[in-house]
């Protein structure tokens, strides 16, 4: 293969303007449906249609044709054993977060799952609790019915225990959560997880992470410490807990440090040894196999004072009615752990359809998510979403399709149903250990932030402001900063690109910025600009500005100020202080006046200059007679470069008009290169185009428009330097001036040398 720098094309073709191209080209005009027609199509229905969305709404049914029997299900069978027995731990240790009996969160890892077995589009999720929903829907819990206290009034609190008003503040919740979620997927907006970025969850997680190890204080070191919620709320737990430290109970504190140990080092193994492992060592299982045999021998609850799992039911809870004064009350706070579940779910769903290469579909999970939070609601369960722990559980021990889900919350209700008692020993500090070791994947995205700060440094900020505001404000506002700081980033980033001037590459058609590389030709008497973002209302002052700074002038101050000196040059000739002969003009006047801004209209300053009364050519870039001063203007074209512009709103299409009138009034051609040609069809929609602006300035590409300029603007020659010229004189007292300022207006002809050859 030839090396790039070996690698030649030639291309030959006209030189085209967007004008000439469509002349050439004819252009297909399509009828665009009308709003009208869009709501015909969408409310009609056919076979094939109903087809289809029977299909869509039941995921089910398109993969279910074809399932293998025989090379998938002893796989997901595998799979959906392992992951269940993680559910079973994993549901009763995140339940402790949302402040609830430790059996409801059994439910979350049976009911959600049955319905999104149905209606998700993922294969390998594993559906069911998640330890930042519960801790959002545990700080609500708390808030509604506090520790110490009286609860909020609530009608359907009355007649109920503080635990039952608990579970029936977080199944209300739940459901809420379920409806936001299931509404939004009607609506088909499941792009609104577009606007949480990797970034902002990462900071928001890794914030979760840190309440979550703070909240399994008590259960690790054996304290009775009170629900906080709102800001600040870490501040006063690790209060709370510094002030009893000295009550620690040790048995709880020794059993949790052996767990954490023993599980964090068989992880360590698992992560290792995961290509020679078929099925990882399941030692969450183990431990707490073995701590409910330890606790149980020593009876840790009765001799040691351990707070151990307790009762657990063996038979499901009759369904309820959720409370519409806790939804009205919980509704600010239901909206993000709906967002937030979402967004954790689809971004690990993601993840895995790009591995095993199946499309999932956002408003379809929302859909999915929603009714499993309907269904887990109405039967007392937490919020559900996944975990990536059991997620990766399910994947890496082979599951292929959500079979291995169904298999999982089977395992789960035989646990309710069966053995459940077996879990009654198991002390909470190991519910806690295993929490906090599972935050180990969250805790280590600490360790992105120097990453960020070198590379992307909007970003850093976003993630260590939402870090920083979920963790002393609390997750909810936390994540409305995270919010607020991404939109400012894209704001910032948008309302100030980083504008360039393009210069040539010798001997090709390529241009870039003229600051990046040595090999670089700058055309004389051109500017080329380039913005790259679109141009709106917010960023059309900024881009004017640096338009300014690029060509080195205001055309706005050059425009009234040749204005002003076309005015005076007509006083003194109307006056005949200043006279045209045969040898030049002479001023036979002292030094004029200088005019303020404020003698003369300024509208009419900024109308193109009036030459009709003035029988002279000026060269406004030479000295000018009776000391009348104007700034140079030491380029003749303008290129503006769209083709990263991606919009035009109308705000900015106004701006932009009268920046282009500035350039041309005071005899400077501006070139609009690579616009797409939707901008030019709204350009012509919006009388974009007048007696001054004309289509004809569009040009497909840069070199179009340079080979253009260089006609029209041919370099000159010495001789046309020199010829052509006339002296005035200004007669001020017996001093004379020349000057090549003032030339007489009629056709000369000029003997010209050999053309340069033109470098493009």
């Amino acid at each position: 293969m030839l090396r790039p720098s070996t690698q030649r094309y030639s291309v030959t073709r006209p030189l085209y303007s967007e004008d000439a191209f469509e002349d050439e080209h004819a252009k297909v005009y399509r009828k665009h449906k009308t709003f009208l027609h869009h709501v015909i199509q969408y409310f009609t229905c056919t076979s094939e249609r109903a087809k289809n969305t029977a299909i869509s709404l039941l995921p089910i049914i398109g993969w279910m044709k074809t399932y293998s029997f025989k090379e998938w299900l002893l796989n997901d069978i595998l799979s959906g054993v392992s992951t269940g027995l993680v559910a079973v731990l994993q549901g009763l240790a995140f339940s402790l977060l949302a402040s609830i009996p430790t059996w409801y969160g059994l439910y979350a890892a049976f009911f959600p799952v049955i319905m999104y077995f149905f209606l998700g589009t993922s294969r390998h999720i594993s559906v069911g609790s998640f330890p930042v929903l519960s801790l959002m829907v545990g700080a609500v819990v708390t808030r509604l019915v506090p520790d110490e206290g009286l609860p909020a009034n609530i009608t359907a609190f009355e007649g109920l225990t503080k635990e039952e008003q608990r579970v029936l503040v977080s199944a209300s919740l739940t459901f809420l959560v379920g409806l936001f979620q299931l509404g939004m997927g009607l609506l088909q907006v499941g792009f609104i997880v577009m606007y949480l970025s990797d970034t902002l969850i990462s900071g928001f997680t890794t914030a979760a992470a840190v309440h979550i190890l703070i909240s399994q204080l008590k259960f690790v070191l054996g304290l009775t410490v009170p629900g906080f919620s709102g800001p600040l709320s870490i501040i006063y737990t690790l209060e709370s807990v510094f002030t009893q430290i000295t009550s620690t109970n040790i048995h709880d504190l020794v059993t949790s440090i052996v767990v954490m140990v023993m599980v964090l080092g068989v992880k360590e193994i698992n992560d290792r040894f995961k290509s020679k492992l078929k099925v990882p060592i399941p030692i969450e299982i183990i431990m707490t196999v073995i701590a409910c045999g330890v606790s149980y021998a020593f009876n840790f609850s009765e001799n040691h004072g351990v707070d151990v799992v307790g009762k657990i039911p063996n038979t499901f809870e009759s369904p309820i009615a959720p409370s519409l004064q806790v939804f009205q009350m919980a509704a600010v706070d239901a909206f993000p752990i709906a967002i937030v579940g979402f967004a954790v779910a689809f971004a690990v769903a993601k993840v895995y359809s790009v591995k095993h290469d199946y499309v999932i579909d956002g408003n379809q999970e929302l859909i999915a998510f929603g009714a499993s939070n309907i269904f887990g609601g109405a039967f007392k369960s937490l919020a559900a979403s996944t975990a990536l722990s059991r997620s990766a559980v399910q994947e890496s021990t082979g599951g292929k399709t959500q079979v291995a889900g169904l298999l999982s919350a089977i395992i789960v209700l035989v646990v309710i149903l069966g053995i459940g008692f077996l879990l009654e020993p198991l002390p909470k500090s190991v519910l806690g250990a295993v929490v906090i070791v599972n935050l180990k994947g969250m805790l280590m995205q600490v360790v992105t932030v120097p990453y960020l700060w070198k590379k992307d440094r909007p970003d850093c900020i976003v993630w260590v402001g939402t870090c920083l505001a979920a963790i002393f404000l609390g997750l909810d506002i936390g994540l409305a900063v995270g919010l607020g700081l991404e939109l400012l980033t894209v704001v910032f980033r948008a309302q100030f690109p980083h504008c360039s001037v393009l210069a040539n590459i010798s001997g090709t058609d390529i241009y870039r910025d003229r600051k990046d590389y040595v090999n670089i030709y700058e055309p004389e008497g051109v500017k080329i600009f380039r913005i790259p973002s679109p141009i709106f209302f917010a960023n059309i002052d900024f881009f004017r500005d640096k338009l300014k700074d690029a060509v080195g002038f205001n055309p706005l101050r050059i425009l009234r100020k040749r204005n002003k000196a076309v005015k005076k040059m007509k006083k003194l000739l109307k006056k005949g202080e200043l006279t045209l002969t045969s040898n030049g003009l002479q001023a036979t006047c002292s030094m004029p006046i200088e005019e303020s801004e404020d003698e003369s209209n300024m509208e009419d300053l900024d109308k193109p200059t009036d030459y009709s009364d003035l029988p002279i050519q000026v060269n406004w870039n030479a000295e000018l007679p009776a000391n009348i001063q104007v700034p140079p203007v030491n380029i003749h074209s303008l290129v503006l470069d769209f083709s990263v512009v991606s919009f035009l709103d109308i705000s900015a299409l106004k701006g932009l008009k009268a920046a282009i009138k500035e350039f041309i009034r005071i005899n400077v051609d501006v070139y609009i290169v690579g616009c797409d040609p939707y901008i030019i069809e709204k350009l012509r929609n919006c009388k974009f185009f007048d007696d001054e602006i004309k289509t004809s300035i569009f040009f497909l590409t840069i070199h179009d428009a340079m080979l253009f300029i260089n006609e029209s603007h041919p370099p000159k020659t010495v001789s046309e330097k020199v010829s052509g010229s006339f002296q005035y004189q200004h007669v001020n007292g017996s001093s004379t001036s020349s000057c090549l300022a003032i030339q007489a207006d009629m056709k000369m002809e000029v003997e010209t040398d050999t053309k340069p050859e033109t470098r493009f």
